[in-house]
């Protein structure tokens, strides 16, 4: 058994990893401002955890939280691509500064390693079909620009053999749990939300752009095999399905697994999102081990599954 720090706990990814990590037997303490986190994805866990309220930013509370920990897993993020580009300032703080404040403070206690919570949105548009951790960074909004800033203070703390660490680069995650009421939710829970309400989706471009969506089982097991290989720290290492579906398509499958006739409305595209993004996870698979486990067509069913179950 382990002491492990999640922070960021009580978001969508967090709080699935929470639960894994108490099912394997670790002691879990989690810290959240609960500033887009909720308390009702620990509900059901609340007794077992130890649960610090309060902000990576803020040094008391982040220093209670991962005083014992062996292993800490950075979640906590504003997760945004367009609130980044409206608030780029308070992006750049949470994602770039606080997680500065998370590897230092890891360093002042017997942590072993952190993991951190990357994201492919750090490749912005490149011009490769499929994305490799070896391709050109060029990030083009505040959010990809933060979390990037996030994985070279992970790089230079490691390379100082201070703390390990190691950057999970995820893409596009989804799953029961995630929050589909804010303007700025993903377009997998959005998209639910609105056709179980009678709504049709609305998409900004034509619809061919196309994500590597993964499902968030995927992400917890890469997680969790993380802070146990060997010889990985410093790297950073893209976390996905391998499999990249148009938008089009997402819209296609939504109308088989919610059974109606899914007719999205369309808009001008936005600033700052990719018009495609696809993994290559074959550093994954030969450092970590991983393979996804959960496809995207189980994960959708299981995903509508759970929303429904909710609406009910």
């Amino acid at each position: 058994m382990s002491t492990v720090t999640v922070t960021g706990g009580a978001g969508f990814i967090g709080s699935h990893l929470v639960h894994a990590l108490l099912a394997k037997g670790d002691h879990v303490c989690v810290i959240d401002d609960f500033s887009t986190g909720r308390l009702s994805n620990l509900q059901d866990v609340l007794e077992h955890i130890e649960l610090v309220e309060g902000s990576i930013l803020d040094e008391k509370s982040l220093a209670r939280a991962v005083s014992n920990s062996e292993v800490i897993y950075h979640q906590a993020a504003q997760v945004s691509v367009p609130y980044s580009l409206e608030n780029p300032q308070h992006t750049m703080q949470t994602n770039g500064e606080g997680t500065r404040r998370v590897l230092e403070a890891a360093a002042r206690t017997d942590c072993r390693r952190v993991i951190y919570a990357g994201s492919s949105s750090c490749y912005g548009n490149v011009s490769n079909p499929i994305q490799t951790e070896t391709d050109e960074i060029a990030p083009i909004s505040p959010y990809g620009i933060a979390k990037y800033q996030g994985e070279e203070h992970c790089h230079a703390i490691a390379a100082s053999g201070r703390l390990e660490t190691v950057v999970l680069r995820y893409f596009n995650v989804f799953g029961p749990g995630q929050d589909p009421s804010s303007p700025y939710s993903a377009v997998i829970p959005k998209f639910i939300a609105l056709i179980l309400d009678g709504q049709q989706p609305r998409i900004f471009g034509d619809g061919t752009q196309s994500r590597d969506f993964t499902f968030v089982q995927n992400i917890v097991e890469a997680n969790l095999l993380a802070a146990e290989a060997q010889h990985v720290s410093g790297q950073s290492i893209n976390v996905a399905n391998g499999r990249s579906i148009s938008l089009l398509k997402l819209t296609e499958l939504l109308s088989r697994y919610l059974q109606c006739d899914v007719r999205p409305e369309f808009s001008a595209a936005r600033e700052g999102d990719i018009l495609h993004s696809c993994a290559n996870i074959s550093k994954a698979t030969d450092l970590l081990g991983y393979v996804p486990s959960v496809g995207i067509e189980v994960g959708l069913e299981a995903t509508v599954k759970a929303f429904r179950d909710d609406v009910v």
